[in-house]
């Protein structure tokens, strides 16, 4: 196979435009060419008026070793690579200690499916619910502003990405193509094909609930076990090494092996860890607003006049201002024709985050505006690595008491928030957040540092995105879990640095950012765990 790079075709050709160009680009008659396939389609949205579609294909041609040295001097025809997955070990015949999975977010579903396919039978444990009964307690707080503190947005089968916009991209370097394995396994649970080949794929949250429900069945019918509503409160350690798991409800399960795949949020498991001496450490993490605009004048700004064209969808973004005081303001998880939720896990505290369906219809796009901050902002320290996550819940509780102390989120007009002054009236723009929103000012919201690199974002922002500091777009507070405030740091073998047999893992265990990322992860530690119990003495 050949992999042909930066074919560019304008979004509206027709489908015998593709292969005729792959024939004008091997300078070869169509009919020499065996087939093809389409590894990635992106699209070049720099000249609105003038928008193409930017192909990467593999192609069977029956010369293959011709072409490529005719081509020898052309960086954009070359061998493909291997994508397959290759499993790294068997499950011994007599295995002695199953592995157990902490948390069934995409991490813990990926190290969990993994184990089963290598004949691991792991035990998964995961504190909330089932994907379907936790999609009705997370009603209930959007409805009801009703909080189940063990099944919301942060917990319960499939992590939080379940209520997002489901991307499934990356920047992580990945030479085994390991995110194709994760795309595959999905494609295989009911998600779309093209996820396998479009530049920015997503799913949206309704797909995914059906998604997780198929990969949980292939675990379990693979001899893998879940156990909904066990939250873990610590382990058994014995000179250094995991010995088992302890849950809430007393009980204590035998193991040599722990992936703990926590999400970001599980913030009591990571008190009961660090009074149990696991070494872990606080990282820098982002906090700041949920903003909103009308879809339409994003699709606007970004595509010009083919605003609106199925081909496209619904129009993104990616931003970044360095602020004069030293701080990154950029956008995070924007959510093309979402919903901005709420994404709380403890009482009297308000977070925000962002979700979209696959459709991405809704009316208005949101994104996370978000300031960076480091340990030293919080007072974070290897002696203190928890600082964060009281950072955190400050900013949390200070946001529901402006919300109105009901789950409300606090709220306020761009051009008000740009004036110093407090919100009293919406514009044209309907805020989505569920519950509702209480407008006020977000002035106190934040520490000042990030307010003034925010204030300085904006105008800078609506430079390069037309409108986008209109004065009624909705800024909705507050957004503090972008990602772990700390790292459970692991070594070369992914087992923590002071306990073997614990492989800390994805988002939580601060080694991953999102889905995919995070299904990697899973992926990279259930090898390890394989190796090691493959080669362990019998």
């Amino acid at each position: 196979m050949l992999r042909l790079t930066e074919l560019r075709l304008p979004i509206d050709h027709p489908p015998e435009a593709l292969p005729a160009a792959i024939a004008r680009k091997l300078g070869v008659a169509p009919a020499e060419i065996a087939g093809f396939t389409v590894f990635k389609r992106g699209h070049d949205a720099r000249k609105p008026d003038r928008l193409s579609f930017i192909y990467t294909v593999d192609v069977a041609v029956k010369n293959e070793a011709a072409l490529l040295k005719k081509h020898a001097q052309d960086r954009h025809v070359a061998p493909a690579p291997d994508t397959s997955y290759r499993f790294v070990a068997q499950a011994p015949a007599d295995l002695k200690s199953r592995p157990v999975v902490v948390g069934f977010g995409p991490c813990g579903i990926f190290a969990a499916l993994l184990l089963a396919q290598m004949g691991f039978r792991p035990i998964v444990l995961e504190r909330g619910k089932a994907v379907r009964e936790r999609t009705q307690d997370t009603w209930g707080l959007w409805r009801k502003h009703v909080l189940d503190p063990e099944s919301n947005v942060q917990f319960g089968e499939g992590g939080a990405g379940t209520f997002s916009d489901g991307k499934l991209y990356s920047q992580i370097k990945d030479p085994r193509f390991l995110g194709r394995k994760v795309m595959a396994e999905f494609v295989k649970a009911g998600a779309p094909e093209e996820i396998l080949y479009v530049s920015k794929p997503h799913i949206g949250t309704f797909r995914l609930v059906s998604m997780v429900e198929k990969l949980r069945a292939e675990i379990v019918e693979l001899g893998g076990e879940i156990r909904f509503q066990q939250r873990v409160t610590g382990l058994e350690l014995h000179d250094g090494r995991v010995r088992g798991v302890l849950l809430a409800g007393g009980e204590t399960i035998a193991t040599e092996h722990v992936v703990l795949a926590l999400g970001h949020s599980a913030r009591d498991t990571f008190e009961a860890l660090h009074a149990q001496c696991v070494y872990m450490e606080p990282k820098p993490f982002s906090v700041g607003f949920r903003i909103e605009h009308p879809q339409s004048l994003i699709d606007k700004a970004r595509f010009g006049p083919h605003a609106g064209n199925p081909l496209l969808g619904a129009a993104d973004y990616k931003l970044v201002h360095h602020a004069t005081n030293g701080r990154a303001v950029y956008s995070f998880c924007m959510c093309p024709g979402g919903t901005v939720v709420a994404a709380t896990s403890e009482p009297n505290r308000v977070v925000t985050n962002g979700m979209s369906q696959y459709s991405r219809n809704e009316r208005n796009a949101n994104a996370g505006l978000v300031v960076n901050v480091d340990p030293a902002d919080y007072g974070g320290s290897p002696a203190n690595p928890l600082a964060g996550i009281a950072f955190q819940r400050a900013l949390e509780s200070r946001a529901f008491e402006l919300g109105g102390g009901n789950y409300d989120a606090p709220a306020q007009l761009v051009g008000d928030f740009l004036a110093g002054r407090p919100s009293t009236a919406l514009g044209s723009v309907e805020p989505s957040y569920k519950p509702g929103v209480k407008l006020t000012d977000l002035a106190t919201a934040l520490p000042p540092y990030a307010i003034e690199a925010m204030r300085e974002a904006l105008p800078a922002f609506g430079r390069q995105i037309k409108g986008f500091d209109m004065a009624d777009a909705v800024l909705t507070g507050v957004e503090t879990r972008t990602s772990s405030p700390l790292r459970i740091t692991r070594g070369d073998d992914f087992q923590s640095v002071n306990v073997k047999g614990l492989y800390p893992a994805g988002e939580g265990a601060g080694y991953a950012g999102g889905i995919l990322s995070a299904g990697v992860d899973g992926i990279k530690v259930a090898e390890a765990v394989a190796r090691d119990i493959a080669a362990s003495p019998a």
